[in-house]
C-alpha cells in the first residue's frame, strides 16, 4: 500500500508540473494553448542536448525554460496576438503550430526514440519499500514550481498587472497597464514551464518528436476542471491522478490512461466553469 501511496503522490506531482504552464496561459488569456505538447517536446530535446554535451543535469530545466520561453514569446507575437477574441481559431492555430514544431524537431533530431539518463539514480528505502529516488525528487520540485508560480502572481509587479488583466482588462488598460506586454510575457512563461516539464519527465520516458502528445489531453482536462486556480489544479492532480494510478494498478493500464479524461468530462458536465469557486 505504501508503494501505491507513493505512486499517487509522485504522479500528482508530475501531472502538476506538466499542467502548470497550460494553466497560466489559460488563466490570463482564456485560450487553450494546444501547442503545449510541442513545448513539452522542446524541453525534452533541450534536456537531450544538455546531456549529449555533458553539461550538468541542473542546466537542463534552465535550457528548456529559455528555449520554450523564447519560442513561446515569438509565437504570441506572430500568431496568438491576433486571436484573443477568437478562441476557437486560437485553438486551431496553436494546434497547427504544434504540428510545425514537431516537424522541425523531426528534421533536426530524426524520428528515432532516444533516452536521457536520470540526474539521480537508484532508490530510497522508506519503511521497508525501495522507491525511485528521482520520482520522489519530483514532489519537492512540484512544490517549488507552485511556490514560484504563486510568488510571481502575488509578489511581483508583473503578477499584480497579470491579476488586473485577468479581472478586468479594460480597467487595467485604463490604469496604464500594458496588457499586450503582460500577455506576451505570460505566454512566454507558460511555454517555458511546459518545456521545463518536458525536461523533467524525460528520465521517466523516451524522447521522440511526439512524446508531448501523451500528456496534452490530461493536462488540458485538469486545467479545465481547475477553473484557472492553482490550488484547485493541485487538488485535481492529486484526486484524478490518484484515481488513474488506482485504476491502472487494480483494473487495467489502458483504463487507467482514460481515467482523467473520463472523470474530468463528468466533472465538467456537473460544473462547466470548473471547481475554482466550488
Amino acid at each position: 500500500m505504501l508503494t501505491l501511496a507513493l505512486d499517487i503522490i509522485t504522479t500528482a506531482a508530475i501531472l502538476f508540473i506538466v499542467a502548470a504552464g497550460l494553466l497560466i496561459v489559460f488563466g490570463v488569456m482564456k485560450i487553450v494553448n494546444f501547442a503545449h505538447a510541442s513545448f513539452i517536446t522542446v524541453g525534452a530535446y533541450a534536456a537531450l542536448v544538455t546531456s549529449r554535451f555533458g553539461l550538468p543535469p541542473v542546466l537542463a530545466p534552465l535550457a528548456a525554460f529559455l528555449a520554450g520561453g523564447l519560442i513561446g514569446a515569438a509565437t504570441e507575437r506572430i500568431v496568438v496576438r491576433r486571436l484573443y477574441r477568437r478562441p476557437l481559431d486560437a485553438i486551431l492555430a496553436t494546434w497547427g503550430l504544434g504540428i510545425v514544431i514537431g516537424q522541425l524537431v523531426t528534421l533536426a533530431f530524426g524520428r528515432e526514440v532516444q533516452f536521457v539518463p536520470a540526474p539521480i539514480s537508484g532508490t530510497l528505502e522508506l519503511f521497508g519499500v525501495d522507491y525511485s529516488l528521482y520520482r520522489l525528487l519530483l514532489v519537492p520540485t512540484a512544490l517549488i514550481v507552485a511556490g514560484l508560480f504563486a510568488g510571481l502572481l502575488n509578489g511581483t509587479r508583473l503578477g499584480l498587472s497579470t491579476r488586473a488583466v485577468i479581472m478586468n482588462e479594460n480597467l487595467a488598460q485604463g490604469l496604464g497597464i500594458d496588457s499586450t506586454r503582460v500577455r506576451l510575457i505570460t505566454f512566454g512563461i507558460g511555454c517555458g514551464l511546459a518545456a521545463v516539464a518536458g525536461a523533467l519527465i524525460t528520465p521517466l520516458a523516451s524522447v521522440d518528436p511526439n512524446m508531448g502528445l501523451a500528456w496534452l489531453i490530461g493536462a488540458f482536462m485538469l486545467v479545465m476542471v481547475s477553473g484557472g486556480s492553482l490550488l484547485t489544479l493541485g487538488l485535481s492532480c492529486f484526486v484524478l491522478g490518484g484515481l488513474q494510478v488506482v485504476a491502472s494498478t487494480f483494473i487495467s493500464p489502458i483504463l487507467g490512461g482514460l481515467t482523467i479524461a473520463v472523470l474530468a468530462a463528468v466533472a465538467l458536465r456537473l460544473r462547466p466553469q470548473g471547481f475554482a469557486r466550488a
